[in-house]
Parts: structure tokens; C-alpha cells; sequence
């Protein structure tokens, strides 16, 4: 419940709050706030020649490692039309999202004491725009699946999980073999 913790007094009403079951609860006004993961949509965005495009963050957590293009949604905002923003933003391109590749849990930061995510992959094309670093993104590469990098150069664990499940498809690599090299 990381998000919650430092919650101590009702942000509608100034009343002490009381923490229980992943979430915090006000007595005098009824509000109630739970520890929900902070939702992301990111794309596998492979080129014709194979290659997946990975971005270099220019921020903390994890600045200056890999991660796949992507961010949190807005409020009301639908997964596809972020991962459309979100890559516009990042890379300068224009996407149109295909198959949902999966979901996966993580954290925004290494601690176990950071805000928990729920981040939705899916694959996505190019329609338009030139590749261009920017927001938070510092650089971006196309790696051939056979040559992406190490845990040690990824940004959040899920990365990890997601290359692994990315390069085993696309290289047609059984899963249950190792599909990451360790550096």
C-alpha cells in the first residue's frame, strides 16, 4: 500500500484518516481512497526490418537504461489513446497499437516501498512522423531482437519480462529457455 502510507489526514475534510485493507478511510466525511496500481501503456514497436525501438530514459528511476516507450495514462483517458500520446511524445512518431501482448505488474522505482504500476504492452507500427528523442526520453535505438540489451541496462523489471516474452517470439526461442543474456 506504498501509495497510501504517508496519507495521514483527509484531503476533503482535514480529519485524521484510518488505514485498512489497502486503502484509508475518513470517519468524519466518508471518503475513501484505495492503493490501486498507477496504469501504463507502452508499445513493442518493431520496424520492417524485425528490429524493436527502445528508448533511453532521461530521468529517474532507472535514468540513463533502456525501457520500452510508453507512460501512465491521463484520467479518463483510454489505453490506446495514451500509448498513441505517449509515443508521439517520446519518439515523434505516429502508431497505430495491433495485438495486446500482456500485462504486467512492477513498481515505479526499485524499492518495494514505491507506487505500484500496472503496465499494458501491446505491439504497434509506425503510420507517421520521424523518430526523434524527447519529453523523457533522452535517446532511442533499434535493437535486433538477438542483440537487445542486458537486465543490467533495462529500466523496471517488467522490461526484463518483456523482452524476454518479445525475443523468444520473435526469435521463436522455446519458453522455457533463457532468452536475456546476463550482460
Amino acid at each position: 500500500m506504498a501509495i497510501l502510507d504517508g496519507w495521514r489526514i483527509c484531503p476533503r475534510c482535514g480529519a485524521k484518516l484510518a488505514h485498512a485493507d489497502g486503502r484509508v478511510d475518513c470517519a468524519a466525511c466518508g471518503f475513501v481512497m484505495y492503493a490501486n496500481p498507477a496504469p501504463t501503456a507502452c508499445a513493442l514497436l518493431v520496424d520492417d526490418r524485425g528490429r524493436l525501438l527502445l528508448g533511453r530514459r532521461a530521468h529517474e528511476p532507472y535514468r540513463g537504461r533502456w525501457d520500452i516507450p510508453g507512460g501512465f495514462l491521463e484520467e479518463h483517458e483510454h489505453p490506446l489513446d495514451c500509448l498513441r500520446r505517449e509515443l508521439r511524445e517520446e519518439t515523434g512518431l505516429d502508431v497505430e497499437p495491433g495485438e495486446f501482448v500482456g500485462a504486467w505488474m512492477d513498481r515505479y522505482g526499485p524499492g518495494e516501498d514505491e507506487p505500484a504500476t500496472l503496465n499494458l504492452y501491446w505491439a504497434a507500427r509506425v503510420t507517421g512522423g520521424e523518430a526523434e528523442a524527447a519529453d523523457d526520453v533522452s535517446e532511442l535505438r533499434w535493437f535486433e531482437p538477438d542483440e537487445l540489451p542486458g537486465p543490467e541496462e533495462l529500466a523496471f523489471r517488467t522490461v526484463v519480462d518483456v523482452l524476454a516474452a518479445f525475443r523468444a517470439d520473435a526469435l521463436d526461442v522455446p519458453a522455457d529457455r533463457p532468452v536475456v543474456a546476463d550482460g
